[in-house]
């Protein structure tokens, strides 16, 4: 029990309508509602995203700085992806309605629709679930750092993240152009066949090979 929390005041709330708290909106088949003490002052150490995908969208690469985190399958599939900081490895864990995956505190992951109408429940045992996004990782550190740093070439970088918006959430973001990207890149190829670019097209039909045991 919260003992600085009045239980006898009116403003003390015990019920709460998940439905009326959109987070995150793409479009009508892929949105995050959120529940947390913002929303129902009596909770403690816990929150939740409710999260609504269609097949092959993608909950970007991010972690929470804050709170484990854990997924729980409710209708439809999705693929969830961690990077295990000990192992050096990205595990990948299918899961289907009734199966759960644990991902700790801080660990970078991300989640991929297999199925159309994919509901997935994600529990933090935290009363807000904050997050540092991939997007923004990318976007928000000057170029020129990370040229200098990873020994790229700045100019190049730029092109590369062009594309990205900041707080993307889930992906594809709904203005990609991809087909115009890879247009562009094959233009430049053939204008210039001295040209090297390091895009790698992934089909969305997740083709990630799995480096970790299946949790199933």
């Amino acid at each position: 029990m919260v003992a600085y929390l009045d239980y006898t005041s009116p403003k003390t709330q015990f019920t709460f309508d998940v439905n009326k708290s959109r987070s995150f909106t793409k479009d009508k088949h892929n949105f995050i509602n959120i529940l947390g003490i913002k929303q129902l002052n009596t909770l403690e150490n816990i929150s939740l995203l409710d999260i609504f995908l269609s097949k092959n969208n993608v909950i970007e690469p991010h972690y929470h700085q804050n709170a484990a985190e854990l997924v729980y399958c409710i209708s439809g599939a999705a693929t969830v992806s961690m990077l295990n900081p000990f192992t050096k490895q990205i595990h990948n864990y299918p899961i289907k309605p009734g199966q759960v995956v644990n991902i700790p505190q801080a660990w970078w992951h991300y989640e991929v629709a297999t199925k159309d109408n994919t509901h997935l429940l994600a529990i933090f045992d935290a009363p807000t679930p904050e997050v540092i996004l991939g997007s923004d990782i990318l976007k928000l550190t000057p170029s020129n750092i990370m040229a200098h740093t990873y020994c790229l070439n700045e100019q190049e970088w730029k092109k590369t993240i062009a594309p990205i918006q900041p707080n993307t959430f889930i992906g594809p973001h709904k203005n990609c152009k991809r087909k115009k990207y890879e247009n562009d890149q094959t233009s430049s190829t053939r204008q210039n066949p001295n040209y090297i670019h390091h895009y790698h097209h992934y089909p969305y039909n997740y083709p990630f090979a799995s480096y970790g045991p299946s949790l199933f």
